[in-house]
């Protein structure tokens, strides 16, 4: 930290900094909570931000500061202090918009630099101008204990009940003891991992102690998994890594654990794989519906919706929140009935518990989401037209198909015209003999209809059902045809496929949300779209019928694709074009 005698010499301080360095500007008057100037000046996400007193830019917006503070320097003189008045400025400006920082801030926003302006809360953050003010400044700031509101907000202010008053009641503070220690929230993040796929081994032993040690472990794993973000907000450690990490870690744990739980059930002489599959799938179904309507809706114009003002009316009444944070299975809950059932009970009741809960859960969100969508009157956006055309990950075959057919009209036509063309793969796939090649056809008519639906831009009411009906396509496809097979191993190989598309779907999910676009489409079309790999695996069916080359075929392809993904994954997330957020996650 240096102290500038002048505005002059503040500008060439900060002109000798490296480039690629963080710089600050703070005015010496400053009087205010430590973690206030940490909540403005160490935050990584924003370029630019600010609170009263004090401005950070990071390298990419020292450009646009370094000119708006020789602008500065300009009109007030070099040798004016960096604390003093402008005779320039508004006399009814706020004192701290009178400081240099302040005005630096004001002139950032009107080049056109986002400037972040966190809220502060309880904290003090104030530039008094004479004894009197300071003293009222001081007396505010000794008022309010800084670390209590930093553990406070460390915690999510929305997550579900179990977590809120069965985790974060201690986990905040195991989060601080972490920071002191300075770990990083990605080493608790890798910890989380590790322990849940610890735990993943410990049922797959398909013994009692095996069962209750994997219970307890993935409780650990839980409390570590909340201990991450709470370390990464109380620290303010988010980065590009670290949004990888937190978006994908949490699936992989959870699916480990199922593989874990149906490995010990087999050692037990019960094979509950396909539970074990349909668990996943109906989960990141359940996933997609949640991301689809959300990517939908998040900006669409005049998003008004009567559905919408019944649930702001019943968040005024506290038991309701809870119950309807508690009815969608939130990942608290649900790891909390998977470690209970898992030590009490066995895989099988676990996997039904999770089917019957999970659907309860799904019938119940998405009923409410299509209320919503036919109740409100909006107008979609390209950019969420975009979004579900990407999450839709079509291949090749579709996209051939939509560049060649007309659009559909209609407002339902293309939810309706995706439905259509599951209901037709899934029912080839249960009801027409395994193995045959009228199955074939069938993912013919998906991948026509599939190209059919997305010909025209996602903007109906109910367009973001689509990507969800395109997922149940292909997941529940492959999950009917692996279990018809008779072939050993086939359902074990078709979770290890699944698994593998679930991630390109996750990483496509989180890419969107972070502002850098789908995954780029020659990964897409390398890996097929979902309906060329749907077509595929009927393919594979009807030539390896009943052979262990089934299974073997599966297996390629799984590693094939997560290959694929992963590489492309790692690439982009360890890059500087990620984005340095560290997800929040979803209640579901």
């Amino acid at each position: 930290m240096q102290t500038a005698a002048d505005a002059g010499d503040a500008a060439a301080r900060l002109a000798a900094v490296p480039a690629g360095h963080r710089v600050a500007l703070v005015d010496p008057r400053f009087v205010g909570h430590v973690h206030a100037l940490r909540l403005g000046l160490t935050d990584p996400r924003f370029p630019a931000a600010a609170v009263p007193g004090a401005l950070t830019a990071q390298p990419e917006a020292r450009g646009a500061l370094m000119r708006a503070l020789r602008r500065a320097t300009a009109a007030v003189g070099a040798g004016a202090p960096v604390a003093g008045p402008d005779a320039d400025a508004d006399a009814d400006a706020a004192p701290e918009d009178r400081t240099v920082p302040g005005r630096i801030a004001i002139a950032l926003e009107a080049e056109g630099t986002a400037v972040k302006r966190p809220e502060l809360g309880s904290l003090t953050a104030a530039v008094p101008t004479d004894a009197g003010a300071r003293a009222a400044a001081e007396s505010a700031r000794d008022q309010v204990d800084d670390e209590a509101v930093r553990l406070r907000s460390a915690v999510k202010a929305h997550d579900g009940f179990f977590t809120t008053y069965g985790i974060s009641p201690y986990s905040r503070y195991l989060a601080r003891w972490c920071a002191r220690r300075g770990l990083t929230p990605n080493q608790v993040t890798t910890a989380s991992l590790i322990t849940a796929l610890i735990a993943a081994g410990a049922a797959a032993t398909g013994t009692r102690g095996g069962y209750v040690a994997a219970g307890i472990l993935l409780l650990v794993s839980f409390v570590l998994d909340c201990t991450d973000g709470q370390l990464a907000r109380y620290s303010l450690q988010y980065s590009t890594m670290g949004a990888w990490l937190d978006a994908t870690f949490d699936r992989a744990k959870e699916y480990a654990y199922y593989a874990g739980l149906a490995i010990g059930a087999v050692r037990g002489g019960d094979d509950v794989w396909t539970l074990a599959l349909g668990a996943m799938v109906l989960q990141a179904c359940r996933h997609v519906v949640d991301f689809s309507f959300n990517e939908a809706n998040h900006d669409a114009v005049a998003n008004t919706s009567p559905t919408a003002a019944l649930s702001d009316k019943l968040d005024s009444v506290g038991w309701t929140v809870w119950a309807r944070r508690m009815i969608v299975l939130p990942i608290g809950e649900r790891w909390a009935m998977i470690a209970v059932l898992t030590a009490l009970t066995t895989p099988r009741v676990v996997f039904y518990a999770l089917l019957v809960g999970c659907s309860l859960a799904a019938c119940y969100t998405t009923a409410g989401r299509l209320l919503r969508s036919l109740t409100r009157k909006a107008r979609r956006t390209d950019r969420a037209a975009q979004a579900l055309a990407d999450l839709a990950d079509s291949g090749p075959l579709a996209q051939g198909v939509a560049a060649v057919a007309p659009g559909l009209r209609g407002g339902f036509t293309a939810p309706v015209v995706a439905l259509l063309g599951t209901l037709v793969m899934i029912g080839a796939a249960l009801f027409l003999p395994y193995g045959s090649w009228l199955t074939v056809a069938a993912a013919a008519v998906y991948a026509l209809l599939s190209g059919l639906a997305v010909a025209r831009p996602l903007k109906g009411a109910l367009d973001w059902l689509v990507p969800p009906f395109f997922r149940a396509g292909e997941y529940v496809t492959i999950l009917v045809l692996a279990a018809r097979s008779d072939v050993p191993h086939a359902v074990p190989a078709a979770f290890g496929l699944v698994s593998a598309v679930a991630y390109h779907h996750y990483d496509t999910v989180y890419r969107i949300r972070g502002g850098t676009g789908a995954p780029p489409q020659w990964l897409v079309r390398t890996i097929g779209g979902h309906e060329g790999r749907t077509a595929l695996v009927a393919v594979l069916a009807a030539v390896l019928t009943h052979t262990s080359g089934f299974t073997t075929a599966l297996t390629a392809l799984a590693a094939a694709v997560a290959l694929v993904v992963l590489v492309e994954s790692i690439r982009f997330w360890v890059s500087s074009s990620a984005p340095a957020v560290h997800d929040e996650g979803e209640l579901a």
